[in-house]
């Protein structure tokens, strides 16, 4: 058995151990490969960084973006074939997650629904820093979204519905909404009939 071989079989095994380990309702190997839209997501996002990275295949980042788009068509979550994930990354009940292009995600982090690592716009080129930087061991909770070049630490929580736009400090839990009130003025956010 050639090594690339086993080290992605070794992968694979890996994501299918992480489904066990995030999903306390995950039955079997088997059935979590056929039925986990979050495994066939990050599957072909494996496949998408590959393609995105080989600089000297011709073509190669137009069928990053081909299988990436397939892919999210297929499962409901997008991840852009330029971030970088680590090992034994799982995504439960994955619809509605979005992970940008400079994103970057460490290894056995656990991700649930309508995640949003997003940027914030205004850096643009080569090098430039958009999306979060997740740490090791994280948990991002349902719908929370971590928005610009900010870093979340090892070992913390982000809570269900939170939104993140400064660091986090390794072995935090981090809730709520960093949104501010101020007073409307004349009409605004009013629709017109």
């Amino acid at each position: 058995m050639t090594r690339r071989r086993r080290g992605v079989l070794r992968t694979v095994r890996e994501d299918l151990a992480a489904a066990r380990r995030g999903d306390p309702a995950a039955r079997g190997d088997l059935e979590n490969a056929v039925v986990y839209s979050g495994l066939h997501a990050i599957w072909a996002y494996r496949i998408a960084h590959r393609l995105w990275i080989a600089r000297d295949l011709p073509g190669s980042r137009f069928a990053a973006r081909v299988v990436a788009q397939t892919a999210r068509a297929l499962t409901g979550i997008e991840i852009h074939p330029g971030a970088r994930i680590g090992r034994r990354f799982f995504i439960d009940h994955g619809m509605g997650v979005v992970i940008g292009e400079t994103a970057v995600v460490g290894d056995d982090v656990l991700v649930f629904h309508g995640v949003t690592l997003g940027g914030r716009g205004g850096a643009h080129g080569p090098g430039a820093k958009r999306h979060p930087t997740v740490g090791d061991r994280v948990v991002l909770g349902a719908g929370s979204s971590l928005i610009g070049a900010i870093t979340v630490g090892d070992d913390s929580v982000v809570g269900a519905n939170t939104v993140v736009t400064k660091d986090v400090p390794a072995g935090s839990v981090v809730t709520g909404v960093a949104g501010t009130a101020r007073p409307r003025s004349g009409g605004e956010g009013v629709p017109t009939l």
